[in-house]
């Protein structure tokens, strides 16, 4: 990054050693251009991924130990570490132009605000793409991990669970926000759509912690949040429109619809068709990675199509673990995929956390009050409006309902997408704005401990009820207890 002149110099000042805070740095560094910021942008990013994975385990592991999901823990370490908290990792389009991180790579780097900027954007940009390969990644782990048999034979229920958690709340919201607070229609219209989202994401890391992804409530949520994501792009597309030109563009819409039905049909379509050409393929590689690099290709390669026809990418990444998992293949790969999830989910979580700002919530504030008044009605329909999802399986007699309505609950960064679209549009009142940041962030924090609670029953490593299992173990213990105690009775007894 440095000229050959610049080195020889370096290494002839002093002892030849210079440690990042030597005098001769700032002066070096001040000078350097926004295509030599490099070697501190890729130290801001490695500093903020220590800070990302110390902030997910801590409040994992403090979650774990209350028995809550650590999932849960990853998003509370992400508001502290956030924008709300500490500023150790924030983002320019929260309107931040720095972090602390930042002002420590200053001092180090000696750069000027210019150079600061430019770090900035570069290291904000690197964890945004990392956090988004861990979404990916989680939705290919969770694809791999479901069974498309069961998908599609619950697939009536879930798409009744989708269309029902995204009609009831996108218009019971809409027509609240313009009878009882007198809102115009184009805002109305923005925040029920925000109340129409589901973040698959939270709630399948959830029920994978719970060991309940393959249980038929699981499959339902499962599907249900696969439709929802079709169904919010279109919604948000649809508002989006409306936003800008006041009317709804009718070719756009019905491109996303066919596009989306199409995507999802033929991918798995053909998937099922090619698997074994994958399998063959894996099975004549020499190399290290063969399973994991090829996976990973065909991965993001519907990623990429599905992003490409404005869907997105991970609905691709779910369709490609769905097909993979009916190969051969499946257990070894759900083994070797796991630790890549280690690495790039939490960076996921704990960025939709560090992207929340919880001082919305603070009511001695009266410019938040007017929010957290229209927040609190958001919220109650948000909550409704998705719970009652649960009550409308049919021919399921002995399904967990509750679960079903809780699971659908979170928002999470799908609803932060929809505030942050109509934030950018201008049709979002700074309280209207506000009570949708709310509502998201209860909603994505109250779910995974709902969905803790109605989930009772304990499960082992092989996904059995320990419930079930309890019975048979303290009858085999009778009777060992029996035959002992015959064995030690005396002759005659």
């Amino acid at each position: 990054m440095i000229d050959i002149s610049s080195c020889s110099s370096l290494m002839n000042y002093g002892s030849g050693y210079l440690s990042p805070i030597h005098p001769v740095w700032p002066t070096l560094l001040a000078e350097v251009d926004e295509a030599e910021a490099g070697p501190l942008i890729l130290a801001s990013v490695l500093l903020s991924l220590i800070t990302v994975y110390i902030a997910a385990k801590v409040g994992g592991e403090v979650c774990a130990r209350i028995n809550l999901p650590s999932v849960l823990g990853e998003l509370v370490g992400g508001v502290i570490v956030g924008v709300s908290a500490l500023h150790l990792i924030v983002f320019p389009e929260g309107g931040e132009i720095g972090s602390t991180l930042m002002n420590f790579i200053q001092m180090v780097g000696g750069l000027d605000g210019e150079g600061v900027r430019t770090v900035f954007q570069g290291e904000s940009e690197a964890i945004s793409v990392l956090a988004e390969l861990g979404v990916i990644i989680l939705l290919f782990e969770i694809g791999l991990e479901s069974d498309l048999e069961e998908l599609i034979r619950v697939g009536p229920q879930a798409a009744i669970v989708a269309i029902v958690g995204v009609v009831v709340p996108f218009a019971a919201g809409t027509a609240g926000l313009i009878a009882l607070f007198g809102i115009g229609t184009i805002p109305a219209v923005f925040a029920g759509a925000a109340l129409t989202a589901t973040s698959i994401g939270i709630t399948a890391k959830v029920l994978a912690e719970l060991q309940r992804l393959s249980s038929k409530e699981g499959q339902i949520i499962i599907g249900a949040a696969v439709l929802d994501d079709v169904l919010g792009i279109i919604v948000l597309a649809v508002v989006a429109s409306l936003a800008k030109t006041g009317e709804i563009e009718i070719t756009n819409v019905a491109f996303l619809i066919g596009g989306a039905a199409v995507f999802l049909i033929g991918s798995i379509f053909l998937g099922r068709l090619l698997s074994p050409v994958f399998v063959t393929l894996v099975d004549q590689q020499k190399t290290r990675g063969d399973l994991i690099i090829t996976s990973l290709v065909f991965a993001f390669s519907l990623a990429f199509i599905a992003a490409a026809i404005q869907l997105e990418a991970i609905l691709g990444a779910f369709a490609a673990g769905l097909i993979l998992a009916e190969t051969s293949k499946r257990k070894e790969l759900e083994e070797v995929i796991t630790p890549v999830a280690d690495i790039l989910v939490p960076v996921f979580f704990v960025t939709v956390g560090a992207r929340t700002d919880i001082s919305v919530l603070n009511p001695l504030d009266p410019a938040n009050r007017e929010g957290l008044i229209i927040a609190t009605f958001l919220v109650v329909i948000a909550i409704i409006g998705k719970t009652i999802t649960g009550f409308v399986i049919f021919g399921q007699p002995d399904v967990n309902r509750l679960a079903i309505g809780f699971g659908m609950i979170p928002r999470g960064e799908v609803g932060l997408v929809f505030a942050g679209v109509g934030s950018a549009s201008g049709v979002l009142s700074e309280s209207l704005d506000a009570a949708i940041i709310v509502m998201v962030i209860i909603t994505t924090f109250i779910a995974p401990p709902l969905l803790r609670m109605v989930f009772k029953d304990p499960v082992d490593g092989d996904g059995q009820l320990e419930s079930a299992k309890q019975p048979m173990v303290d009858s085999s213990s009778q009777a060992d207890l029996s035959v002992a105690q015959t064995s030690e009775a005396p002759e005659g007894t």
